[in-house]
């Protein structure tokens, strides 16, 4: 019998009545996590940054209407929107970031980000990769790498994506499956929210759901005697961290954000940012290694005044007190955070009141993890329409972001027909942002 056929008559037992009734549906996470489990290297060891939570902003948020105002330029240029002062001396925000700007002395922020792609989904796969998109590979996302190097940690999922995965760019890539992120499923920010497939089916505890797991081990045991497959051991692997995260109280306590008081949901904001970056603490608390979440849509084509008034003030609530919540939790300093956008915008306002996509320079905000606290790197022009100094490329982005969480940038990972491929190609540690 072939090693198909024995995978199939085991999904066969299975479905008469082995495991029916255990709602273990993993399908856009557990299932992947499987062939090349137990063959990972373990080399990478955790620096400062033990996990990270990634804040997306799709679309290319105006660095103009948001951390890099250039409030002394002409009106064409400088927009609608007021700025304010942080606590950062001589550093302004938009009006529109008032929360924001009082934590400015524990950001590092990088205004002088720069790529040459326009387009939302090359811009999209540079954050998300480290890498300007090939048509010849499809490279893993920074969430994956992170779930490759270091595998589960107390019974959670190494990565996890809120709500869901954004786009094919924050997927695995050339890696295999066994390290794609563990989409919820559903918006913690709506009413009754519950993550798809972590809670037991009525009439089945925690006694009747061991006995089950006996019973599949049972089935394992009679196959692999059979043969030995790694097909067989995918299946087993999945079963395994199905149980783990099932059975394990804590780990599934910590997607459940109604076990936060109402005080701290009113601080964090009772809406899209605010949940999401509540769950995000949460996660990171109770041991995810990387969390990557999204809010909004930024392509501001037209009225950036209304759009930008429309969606900001979440966006400040939820990111303010998250950064304050991780510190006197004692978090900050081992959790890296960045928010970040695929683009700017162009530096004058166009016809219809808006900003159109502005690769060139824009703004990335980082905190945590083994930065420093209170820093600029680099700056951009008096109209925002390029470096100043320090220009911030992508690979030396994304090389930081590796080495504060104790991965090696330059190291070569298997990409289909045995090629090897660094997980940053030419980047470096940029030093002067380094705690």
């Amino acid at each position: 019998m072939r090693c198909s056929d024995h995978a199939l008559s085991r999904r066969n037992v299975l479905n008469v009545g082995v495991l029916t009734g255990l709602g273990l549906t993993f399908t856009d996470f557990l299932r992947l996590q499987s062939a090349q489990a137990d063959q990972k290297d373990y080399a990478s060891k955790e620096g400062p940054a033990k996990s990270a939570i990634f804040i997306f902003l799709p679309g290319g948020m105006a660095h103009q209407e948001s951390f890099d105002p250039k409030p002394y330029a002409p009106l064409e240029y400088r927009g609608p929107l007021n700025s304010i002062a942080t606590s950062l001396p001589g550093v302004r925000f938009s009006e529109l970031l008032p929360q924001t700007a009082q934590i400015a002395d524990r950001l590092c922020l990088c205004p002088s980000m720069t790529h040459g792609e326009a387009a939302h989904e090359r811009g999209t796969h540079n954050m998300f990769t480290g890498y300007r998109p090939s048509p010849a590979l499809q490279y893993p996302s920074m969430g994956s790498v992170v779930a490759h190097e270091f595998g589960p940690r107390n019974d959670l999922p190494p990565y996890v994506l809120i709500p869901n995965q954004p786009n094919i760019y924050a997927g695995t890539g050339y890696l295999s499956s066994s390290y794609a992120g563990f989409s919820l499923g559903a918006d913690p920010a709506d009413a009754g929210f519950k993550v798809r497939d972590l809670e037991l089916p009525g009439g089945v505890d925690i006694q009747r759901f061991g006995r089950r797991r006996n019973m599949l081990e049972a089935v394992n045991e009679y196959f692999t005697s059979k043969e030995q497959a790694d097909s067989l051991d995918a299946v087993d692997t999945f079963y395994q961290r199905a149980y783990s995260i099932l059975s394990s109280e804590k780990a599934r306590a910590a997607f459940d954000i109604e076990q936060e008081d109402a005080a701290t949901r009113d601080r964090y904001g009772r809406n899209t940012a605010g949940a999401r970056m509540l769950l995000a603490r949460r996660l990171v608390e109770a041991g995810v290694r990387f969390v990557s979440l999204t809010y909004g849509g930024w392509d501001h084509h037209d009225n950036i005044e209304g759009a930008m008034r429309g969606q900001t003030p979440a966006l400040d609530q939820g990111f303010a007190t998250l950064i304050r919540d991780l510190e006197e939790r004692g978090l900050l300093d081992s959790t890296l955070v960045c928010l970040c956008t695929e683009f700017g915008r162009t530096p004058k306002i166009n016809q219809t009141g808006g900003r159109d996509h502005w690769p060139k320079v824009f703004t990335t905000v980082m905190a945590g993890g083994g930065l420093k606290k209170g820093i600029v790197y680099g700056s951009s022009n008096s109209t925002a329409s390029e470096p100043e100094d320090n220009p911030l490329t992508v690979e030396d982005w994304a090389t930081t972001m590796y080495d504060r969480m104790g991965i090696i940038a330059d190291k070569e990972l298997m990409a289909p027909g045995d090629r090897p491929i660094e997980i940053v190609d030419g980047g470096r540690v940029v030093k002067e942002i380094i705690a």
